[in-house]
């Protein structure tokens, strides 16, 4: 694959720019400040399990579409069940865990070194106000950021992706997806995108059967191979 092939960068935000699992866990903490370590691995494991379980049956077409916010509201309303809490307030301030979440430390320069040369895309399955909170936050720049929210459903469904294709007005083997999460991009390859994996202490990693166009240490490691691509 060539750099030049590329005209749009695209990039997962929950994971391969921003250390989810640890935010999502210090504001549980915050929430419970007693809860001994395993109580906190095991209200973690609860916040995600319902995310993820309750997008996979919107993806199933077995509970009507919701934005990440209200899957979020209802897992910090789980989290605050099971300590206890029954301050509306603590609840919807837990409930907004995902909009302060931690970039990786390569997250912010990586971005910037891609954006001399690329167009960049921030494509999420977080809902478009969590995604404004997000950015800010962490100080990801972008030059678009696109929701799953404006297609009514979540990666790795491929009307996500085309989303990234529309706004980009180009052919999908022009943009190349980049993310932490192998079914992200298995997603993305459905709809023609090209890709690239980027390793991270969360995620996804790739199966033997995966061919990703580019492996990744981080995005500065990216960035060097896109160069070298132009040489």
């Amino acid at each position: 694959m060539s750099a030049s092939d590329i005209k749009v960068v695209v990039i997962d935000v929950l994971g391969t720019l921003v250390d989810e699992p640890s935010g999502i866990r210090a504001s549980i903490h915050d929430h419970a400040p007693t809860a001994a370590e395993a109580d906190l691995d095991r209200l973690q494991t609860l916040w995600q399990s319902h995310i993820e379980r309750e997008q996979q049956r919107i993806l199933d077409g077995d509970r009507p579409w919701v934005p990440s916010d209200a899957l979020d509201h209802e897992a910090a309303q789980l989290v605050a069940d099971a300590v206890g809490n029954t301050d509306p307030a603590a609840i919807a301030t837990l409930s907004r865990a995902g909009q302060r979440l931690s970039p990786w430390p390569d997250s912010t320069a990586g971005l910037a070194r891609l954006a001399e040369r690329f167009p960049l895309i921030g494509l999420s399955n977080a809902s478009r106000t969590a995604l404004l909170g997000l950015n800010a936050h962490a100080g990801l720049r972008w030059h678009q950021a696109l929701s799953a929210e404006d297609a009514k459903t979540y990666k790795p469904a491929p009307a996500v992706y085309q989303l990234a294709v529309t706004a980009a007005a180009a052919p999908p083997e022009r943009l190349l997806m980049v993310a932490a999460h192998a079914w992200d991009l298995r997603g993305a390859q459905t709809v023609g995108l090209r890709t690239a994996y980027i390793a991270r202490p969360v995620g996804d990693p790739p199966a033997p059967s995966d061919r990703f166009d580019l492996y990744a240490e981080d995005l500065a490691d990216l960035a060097n191979q896109l160069s070298a691509h132009t040489r």
